[in-house]
C-alpha cells in the first residue's frame, strides 16, 4: 500500500529549500522549514516573499493564495521539529559531511516508515545513506533551478533503496505537477553531468583568452538558442557551487575534463561567487540581481581604430542551401551579388532557390514584393573565376573538403582584385591552411555563417594568426550591416559552438552507451532540466550521425583530448547506415 505524503520537511532554506518550499505548499502539503539560524529562516522567508508576490503580480497566484500558500509553511531552528513529517528533503550546501550529520540526527527524530531525501545535485546518496539506519528510505530528490518553473526532478536511487519508496516518491513528484525520472546513484546524476562539463569548458576557453565572455554567451545563445550563454549559467548557478560539483564529478570519474578550471577557484577566492555576491563572470547592480552592469571588461560598441574595407560587391562560390542563403542574406540588404557555379545551369538553378526563398519571405509577410525584385535583381549567375574580379569580398561556400576549399583559393589569388577579402564559410577546417593557398594569407578570414543563414543570427568570425586586423573589422562590420551577431574566434578546430556542442553530444552518446539511462530520459532531462531547445538525441538526429561523427573525429584529432574520443555507439550507428532523420533512423526510427 503506497504511504500518504502529507507533512513534508525541508533542511535549509536557502534559495533552493525555499524554492522547493513553495512548489511544496502550492500543492497543499504542509511544510516544515528548518534552517540553521534566525538569518537563515529570515533570508529564506525574503526569498518565498519574493517569489510568491512575482506570482501575483503575474497573474499566477491570487493574494488570497498566497496567504494560504505563505500559511502552510511553518519555520524552526530545530530538527526535532520534523518528528511528524512523511518525507523530509535535506537542500542544505553541498558537503558530504554537513549531509551525513544531517541525515544522521533526522534518522534518530523520524517514524520508521519516513522517507529522507537529498537535493543533492552531485554527491554520492549512498554514501549519505548509509549514516543512517534506514539506507533503504533514503533516495535522491534534485529539483532543478528555479524549482518553481522547471519541471524536471530527478529521483535517484541506490542499490540499496526499496523498490515501494522509488514508487512512492516517483508517484509524489507527479503529484507536484514535475516530470520525474528515475536513474541510478552516479555523479552529476543526467542533467549536471552533461551540463557541467560543458560549462568547465567555457570558462577554460576564457581562461586562454580565446574569446570573451560576451562571444561565448552569444554564440551558444544565438547559434545553438541556449536559453542562456554558459558563463552567465554559472554565474547564475554560483561559481563555488559549480566548483563543488565539478571536484565531486572529477574523484569519481578521474576524467581531466570534469577537473574544475583553475579560473574558478581563483575567482571563488577573490569572492566572485556570481549573482549571490554581485559580480562573477559579470558584474550585477547588487547582490542577487539579474542585472549586469558595464564592468572594465565590457567591450566598446565601435572601435574607430581600425580601419575597414569598402564593400559593396559580393562573390559567393557553391549552390547548396548554405551558398544561396548568405546570397540573399546579401542581396536583401542591398549587396550586389555575383553567385558563381561550375556550370551556367546550376548557377541559374540556385538563384531560382533564391527566388523561391524570397517568395516564402513575401507570403509570411516578412518581405514586400517590391523588395523581393530588387534583392533577386541584385543577384547575377557566374561560370569563371574571373567574374569575381571585382568583388570587394568573396564567401567560398563549397563542400566540407579541404582539397577543393585550397583549389577555389588558389583560383580566387588569380583573379580577384588586392585588398579584397576572401572568407571561407567552414565549420571545421583550419582556415589558415585555405589561406596558405594564396600569396594574400592576411585577407583570409573565417566567416562561418549558421543554417539557414536567412534566419540564424549568429556569424562566427575566424581569425587565423596572418589574418589582417583590417579585414576582421571588415568582417565585423559586414556581419553588422547584414543584422547579423559576429563573434570572434580564433582558428581552432570547432571555433566556439561546435567545440562546445559536440564534447556535450558526444557525453551524452557515451552515457547511453554505458546504460545509466536511456536516450528519451536523456533528452527529457536536458530539455526539462535546463531549458534546451532539444534533447542531444532529437539533436543528433537533426544534424546527422555521420556530420556528428566527423566534427568529433576533428575536434579529437587536434585537442588529443581522450574525453574528445567519439563514443563508439556513434561509431557503430553509423557504419550501420543510420545517419539520422535523413536516412529514417539514428538514435530513434522515424516514419
Amino acid at each position: 500500500m503506497a504511504r500518504e505524503i502529507n507533512t513534508v520537511g525541508v533542511v535549509g532554506f536557502g534559495t533552493m529549500g525555499a524554492g522547493i518550499a513553495e512548489v511544496l505548499a502550492r500543492t497543499g502539503l504542509a511544510v516544515r522549514a528548518v534552517d540553521v539560524d534566525a538569518a537563515g529562516l529570515e533570508r529564506g522567508l525574503g526569498h518565498l516573499e519574493h517569489s510568491t508576490a512575482r506570482a501575483v503580480q503575474g497573474g499566477k497566484l491570487t493574494e488570497d493564495e498566497k496567504t494560504a500558500l505563505h500559511g502552510r509553511i511553518t519555520t524552526s531552528l530545530r530538527l526535532a521539529d520534523l518528528a511528524d513529517c512523511d518525507l523530509v528533503v535535506e537542500a542544505v550546501p553541498e558537503s558530504i559531511e554537513l549531509k551525513a550529520g544531517i541525515f544522521r540526527e533526522l534518522d534518530q527524530i523520524l517514524k520508521p516508515e519516513a522517507v529522507i531525501a537529498s537535493n543533492t545535485s552531485s554527491l554520492s546518496i549512498t554514501e549519505i545513506g548509509v549514516h543512517t539506519g534506514r539506507p533503504g528510505k533514503v533516495v535522491g530528490l534534485h529539483f532543478f533551478n528555479p524549482t518553481q518553473v522547471l519541471k524536471l526532478v530527478e529521483v535517484v536511487r541506490t542499490v540499496v533503496t526499496e523498490a515501494d519508496v522509488v514508487a512512492d516518491v516517483v508517484a509524489f513528484v507527479e503529484r507536484l505537477g514535475k516530470s520525474p525520472v528515475v536513474i541510478g546513484d552516479r555523479a552529476g546524476f543526467i542533467a549536471n553531468a552533461l551540463l557541467f562539463p560543458y560549462l568547465n569548458h567555457a570558462v577554460k576557453m576564457l581562461e586562454s583568452k580565446y574569446a570573451t565572455r560576451e562571444d561565448l554567451d552569444a554564440a551558444m545563445r544565438y547559434g545553438c538558442g541556449y536559453p542562456m550563454g554558459p558563463l552567465a549559467l554559472l554565474d547564475l548557478i554560483g561559481l563555488d557551487t559549480a566548483y563543488e560539483i565539478l571536484d565531486t564529478m572529477y574523484h569519481q570519474s578521474r576524467n581531466r575534463l570534469h577537473a574544475p578550471a583553475p579560473l574558478l577557484k581563483q575567482m571563488i577566492t577573490a569572492g566572485l561567487l556570481g549573482r549571490k555576491s554581485g559580480r562573477g563572470f559579470y558584474t550585477y547592480d547588487g547582490p542577487d540581481s539579474p542585472t549586469v552592469v558595464a564592468d572594465a571588461l565590457t567591450p566598446s560598441t565601435v572601435d574607430s581604430s581600425v580601419p575597414v574595407r569598402e564593400v559593396q560587391r559580393v562573390g559567393v562560390i557553391g549552390t547548396g542551401t548554405m551558398a544561396t542563403g548568405i546570397a540573399e542574406v546579401f542581396a536583401k540588404r542591398g549587396y550586389d551579388v555575383v553567385l558563381r557555379a561550375r556550370s551556367l545551369d546550376k548557377a541559374e538553378k540556385a538563384i531560382g532557390t533564391v527566388g523561391r526563398s524570397l517568395e516564402r519571405a513575401v507570403s509570411k509577410g516578412k518581405l514586400s514584393e517590391a523588395d523581393r525584385d530588387a534583392a533577386l535583381a541584385r543577384v547575377t549567375p557566374a561560370v569563371e573565376f574571373v567574374d569575381l574580379a571585382d568583388c570587394d569580398l568573396v564567401v567560398e561556400a563549397v563542400a566540407e573538403e579541404i582539397g577543393v576549399k585550397k583549389e577555389v583559393f588558389a583560383a580566387l589569388d588569380e583573379v580577384c582584385k588586392p585588398g579584397a577579402v576572401l572568407a571561407t564559410t567552414t565549420s571545421s577546417l583550419p582556415v589558415i591552411e585555405v589561406a596558405a593557398a594564396t600569396s594574400r594569407p592576411a585577407d583570409v578570414v573565417g566567416l562561418h555563417f549558421f543554417n539557414p543563414a536567412q534566419v540564424m543570427k549568429l556569424v562566427e568570425v575566424v581569425e587565423t594568426i596572418s589574418t589582417s586586423a583590417d579585414v576582421v573589422a571588415t568582417a565585423r562590420k559586414v556581419c553588422l550591416d547584414l543584422g547579423k551577431h559576429p563573434v570572434h574566434c580564433g582558428d581552432v578546430a570547432g571555433f566556439i559552438v561546435n567545440a562546445l556542442l559536440f564534447p556535450y553530444l558526444n557525453d551524452a552518446v557515451k552515457m547511453l552507451e554505458a546504460h545509466y539511462a536511456e536516450a528519451d530520459d536523456i533528452d527529457n532531462a536536458m530539455k526539462v532540466g535546463c531549458g534546451l531547445p532539444m534533447g542531444p538525441f532529437a539533436l543528433l538526429d537533426v544534424v546527422g550521425l555521420d556530420v556528428s561523427l566527423a566534427i568529433e573525429r576533428t575536434l579529437y584529432l587536434e585537442f588529443r583530448e581522450p574525453g574528445f574520443a567519439p563514443a563508439p555507439l556513434l561509431e557503430h550507428l553509423v557504419t550501420a547506415g543510420r545517419l539520422g532523420r535523413k536516412t529514417g533512423k539514428g538514435f530513434r526510427d522515424y516514419t
